[in-house]
């Protein structure tokens, strides 16, 4: 069915469109008056289910549409009529910008709806008008089409399963570090002295030089804070060469990256300045304050926060309003891998200050320790409702009284730890997997038996839960003790060939919810009728998937996504079911987060049940689409290991 020549086009209220263009991206950023205007000249129009809109090179396009109900798909179709599927949009997207910006006024793509839809439509003159006068408006739209890589469902879930409580700035995943940099680099001598280094500053208002030595190359850095903590505090002589004093080597960014990669850096690493480079030359720094100045509310906020205080108990609050930023990403556009990163790095942060604090009130550790975080905390893909699962690895003992003394000591910290992290708002392990368990306080020796345990005696039950220990990274302390034990896995799982039939068999457990004929599959009864568990049907099966072939070809990585890559680029995935993987993956991480955040605002406890029926048409095809993906993955096992249905 072709769309009809205007038969269906209205007039419609201003209010109306009012209301949406207040909840839309980029349009919610506009001033009232601008808003207004445009609002005035809109029109409604409707479209059936199978209507195709615009035929590509055939149909001119006089407005730019936005879809108020229903949904889009977008193909091309070449000479021997072969379609390639594009992308899906849905309420709240846009079509018909492209041929209207750049003047053509010629379809460049089939659009056709995949349900009844309802669209706004602007004139191309209203369009072009605000293109022009609008910077921010201009940016989306540029942005959006030099980024060739659609969205599908994502902005759907972004603008109208949350409703919006702030203007979503998306400077944060759009604004180039490189385009925040003001000025040449500021720089200073290594041989010059801390005081001139001060009076620089002060002259030119800044609170970092970059440092050069004697053939101008930059060296490093000097902050306000390393001549108040290295300087002042330390009764240093003023004269002190500022070489003596510098952090180096200095940490850098491509000015290419955007503004969330740096403020993500700068958490991770603790710092507050970071060096911007462009081919290999330093061009300026960028720091915490520049991205504040873009950002009103920022995660950087409650970093700051969280690294100042000064007591255990003053932590619980600061631990409780991540859900607050993490919900301000998820308005800006952040996808899930962006979210989860986020969420690790806070979450790190809070563990971080207890643990130093708690080590602090309790003496310094008898043997050197690292506090191992495993699961979706150690693959660093936290969610909103994440229990904890951690453990304790400490230096081996020489001695029978140096092991009495490590175990006496690890045991007050590890219950400790984690009653304060349970007054923090990270829910106890049903299963018992913390440090604050005996089983799982243990030297090197011991974390090395259990894992030889389970790698020469594979017992079916066993591997299933022991999985998540795979999946450990440092969480605190001397970092060295977990990766010479991750690197003695890498060395050993390859050969135990049992135990990965093993892991395989528990890979194939979680079936993908979908019928014969595509239809979802809900539970028929019980607390959680007419929905499906996320996490075990739709995530766990693409964790069990990396997890299980890193492990056998001896790949270090513990993120899903991060094993996904190193898999496909070391050639045992292909390109295209590395890609439809990756895809997959993360609509159905950003559909959980998403879920779990409408459930928190709600003053409900967040989980992983999800009722389709709360989803548009558009949301649920997606959805099959990535349980389709999940068939592939669980074939793509059972060939590997040669496994049956079952």
């Amino acid at each position: 069915m072709s769309a009809s020549s205007n038969n269906n086009i209205h007039a419609v209220a201003p209010e109306i469109v009012l209301e949406f263009l207040a909840h839309t991206l980029p349009f919610n950023e506009l001033e009232a008056d601008t808003l207004r205007n445009l609002a005035s000249r809109c029109l409604i129009d409707f479209f059936p289910k199978g209507t195709i809109i615009f035929r590509q090179d055939q149909t001119q396009v006089q407005h730019f549409y936005l879809i108020q109900k229903g949904g889009v798909k977008i193909y091309l179709k070449d000479e021997d009529g072969v379609v390639t599927l594009k992308d899906f949009r849905g309420e709240g997207e846009h079509f018909g910008a492209l041929p209207i910006i750049q003047g053509t006024n010629m379809a460049n793509l089939n659009v056709e709806t995949v349900e009844d839809t309802f669209c706004f439509l602007f004139p191309r003159e209203a369009f072009l008008s605000l293109i022009q006068s609008s910077p921010k408006v201009t940016h989306y739209f540029l942005r959006s089409m030099s980024e060739k890589l659609v969205k599908t469902a994502y902005a759907q879930l972004r603008q109208h399963k949350i409703a919006p409580r702030t203007e979503s700035a998306l400077f944060l995943f759009s604004a180039q570090v490189g385009d925040i940099v003001k000025g040449a680099p500021k720089t200073i001598a290594a041989t010059d002295s801390v005081q001139m280094a001060a009076a620089r500053m002060a002259e030119l208002h800044i609170g970092s030089l970059l440092v050069h030595d004697q053939e101008k190359k930059i060296i490093g850095i000097i902050t306000d804070r390393d001549l108040r903590t290295k300087v002042v505090a330390a009764g240093l002589d003023y004269q002190t060469p500022v070489g003596r004093i510098m952090a180096t080597p200095l940490k850098t960014i491509p000015s290419h990256r955007v503004c969330f990669d740096a403020m993500l850096q700068m958490m991770h690493l603790s710092i507050h300045h970071l060096a911007v480079e462009q081919q290999g030359a330093i061009t300026g720094v960028i720091t915490t304050h520049d991205i504040m100045l873009l950002q009103g509310t920022s995660p950087l906020y409650l970093f700051r926060e969280i690294v100042a205080q000064r007591t255990i108990e003053g932590l619980y609050p600061l631990a409780r309003k991540i859900p607050a930023v993490i919900r301000t990403l998820i308005e800006e556009g952040a996808k899930a891998n962006n979210i989860t990163r986020m969420i690790t790095v806070l979450n790190d942060h809070i563990l971080d200050r207890l643990l130093t604090l708690l080590v602090e009130e309790l003496g310094p550790p008898p043997l050197p320790f690292c506090w191992l975080v495993m699961g979706s905390e150690g693959r660093r893909e936290q969610t909103f409702i994440t229990d904890q699962d951690n453990a304790l690895l400490y230096a081996q003992p020489e001695n029978e009284a140096q092991a009495d003394l490590a175990t006496a000591y690890f045991k007050t910290l590890g219950e400790k730890a984690i009653e304060h992290l349970v007054g923090c708002g990270y829910p106890p392990c049903p299963g018992g997997i913390m440090a604050s368990n005996p089983k799982w306080r243990q030297p090197v020796s011991g974390w090395r038996g259990y894992f030889d345990h389970w790698l020469q005696k594979p017992e079916p039950l066993e591997v299933m839960h022991s999985a998540i220990f795979f999946d450990f990274r440092a969480g605190y302390g001397d970092a060295t003790l977990a990766e010479n034990l991750r690197q003695y896995l890498v060395r050993n799982v390859p050969q135990q060939e049992i135990f990965l039939l093993h892991l395989a068999q528990n890979a194939l457990e979680a079936r993908p919810p979908l019928s014969f004929f595509r239809n979802l599959i809900v539970e028929k009864d019980g607390e959680h009728k007419n929905s499906l568990d996320l996490k075990k049907k739709g995530i766990a099966p693409f964790v069990d998937f990396a997890r299980l072939f890193a492990l056998k070809h001896g790949i270090p990585e513990n993120n899903t996504l991060g094993r996904l890559q190193v898999l496909h680029e070391d050639g045992h995935l292909s390109h295209e079911l590395y890609s439809e993987t990756v895809k997959a993956y993360e609509f159905l991480m950003q559909l959980r987060l998403v879920h779990q955040l409408r459930m928190l605002e709600q003053q409900q406890p967040p989980d992983n049940h999800l009722n389709p029926a709360d989803l548009s048409e558009l949301e649920k095809q997606t959805l099959k689409e990535a349980f389709e993906v999940v068939r592939r993955l669980q074939s793509h096992i059972r060939q590997e290991y040669r496994l049956g249905e079952g």
